[in-house]
């Protein structure tokens, strides 16, 4: 979770502060410094979901032109109530392209990798169908001393039926044994029905 570092052939790689795993091809953490790019690289990422509204660095941008990873900016402010319909609204459309497989591997980081970030993670969380009390640990674990009530009140009263209404028309990933994957495909997105296939 915090300070975590990887010794390659003489090259130490860092990750991000508060980085984590939260499931296959689902990262979270901080925002990544330039010391953190080595570290990332070994991710692969197709996409970051950047919660901050302040732009992101250019040398963040050149990192991601260069390994041609797509960003996604949710410009949510810091300390801001989560329950305003507005702020609900970005939040869900963050959630929608965090569970949609063709972003995949993504990560998802505000500045610290705590409230917005933790928040990101308990709407996914309750899509699996975790319990209130489960989400609300690892939100706690990840945002410390600082774990505000607000998001705690937005987490439990945050209605995932818009986001599996949202299911029928991406692809969504489920998890599978070994290499062998159980995925929800669609022949067309607008098609309603989906096909279990096995890649």
């Amino acid at each position: 979770m915090v300070g975590v570092m990887i010794e390659e052939e003489d090259q130490v790689m860092v990750a991000p502060t508060n980085f984590s795993m939260v499931e296959e091809g689902i990262y979270r953490s901080s925002f990544p410094q330039p010391s953190n790019f080595a570290f990332l690289k070994t991710l692969n990422l197709r996409s970051i979901i950047y919660l901050c509204p302040e732009p992101y660095s250019q040398q963040n941008l050149e990192f991601l032109r260069s390994h041609n990873i797509r960003l996604f900016q949710f410009g949510i402010e810091g300390k801001t109530d989560l329950s305003v319909s507005a702020v609900k609204d970005t939040i869900l459309e963050a959630v929608k392209v965090l569970i949609d497989v063709r972003n995949h591997p993504v990560l998802i980081h505000c500045n610290r990798g705590k409230h917005r970030t933790g928040c990101i993670v308990g709407c996914l969380r309750k899509l699996q169908n975790w319990c209130l009390s489960s989400v609300f640990e690892e939100y706690e674990r990840f945002a410390g001393a600082k774990s505000r009530i607000t998001d705690l009140r937005f987490l439990e009263t945050f209605n995932v039926l818009s986001l599996r209404q949202c299911l029928n028309s991406i692809i969504y990933q489920y998890l599978g044994h070994a290499s062998r994957k159980a995925r929800l495909l669609y022949k067309d997105e607008n098609l309603l029905k989906p096909q279990l296939t096995s890649v």
